[in-house]
């Protein structure tokens, strides 16, 4: 039965260890080099301090990963986060994706968050390849994502271009004078 909890430090091997096939193989990622692990650990730290990061669990096996981070570090942007996730690619297609980003948005609801902005690699034309498939579009348009933006040919990977979209979801109501948005840390422990 897959569980959902706040991802721990200890965590990052097995993390890095998702991450790194999608680096190597895919244009999911535009990242060229996987990290190594001190730089892998110093970026969920840094994501940590404010936003959630989550992993799927299984009889002790992380399965996948999700996290949201600041959209653009100028305060009036405090409202909107961008998403990330990476699930195993031998678990994909399983619901753990759905889980995590419901327990994402959940986290990210509570801390008052209302915009969910999720930056994804598209083939050009949809001319899907071995490296990248529309699948992630796909997947965020199930979670209630939509699309509000085009990039094209803005990535260069494996001797190809890519495209790159944006796409959001909406938490709540923008409202005239919208509550602070708390760091994950403080409503977690309330």
């Amino acid at each position: 039965m897959v569980t959902i909890r706040d991802a721990r430090l200890a965590d990052d091997g097995r993390l890095l260890e998702i991450y790194a096939p999608y680096v190597r193989d895919t244009a999911i990622t535009f990242e060229t080099e996987v990290p190594d692990l001190m730089e892998f650990r110093q970026r969920m730290e840094h994501i940590r301090r404010r936003y959630p990061y989550l992993v799927a669990e299984d009889k002790g096996r992380v399965l996948g990963y999700a996290y949201a981070a600041a959209f653009h570090v100028r305060a009036a942007y405090d409202w909107a986060v961008e998403t990330t996730i990476y699930v195993d690619r031998e678990y994909r297609h399983g619901g753990i994706g759905g889980k995590l980003y419901e327990a994402l948005d959940a986290a990210l609801g509570s801390m008052g968050v209302l915009n969910l902005n999720a930056c994804i690699a598209a083939p050009v034309d949809g001319a899907e390849d071995k490296h990248l498939t529309n699948d992630s579009e796909g997947f965020h348009t199930r979670m209630g994502y939509t699309l509000v933006g085009r990039f094209h040919k803005c990535g260069y990977k494996f001797g190809r271009w890519y495209d790159m979209i944006w796409m959001e979801k909406m938490l709540g109501k923008h409202v005239e004078t919208p509550k602070p948005v708390q760091a994950y840390a403080d409503v977690r422990l309330c």
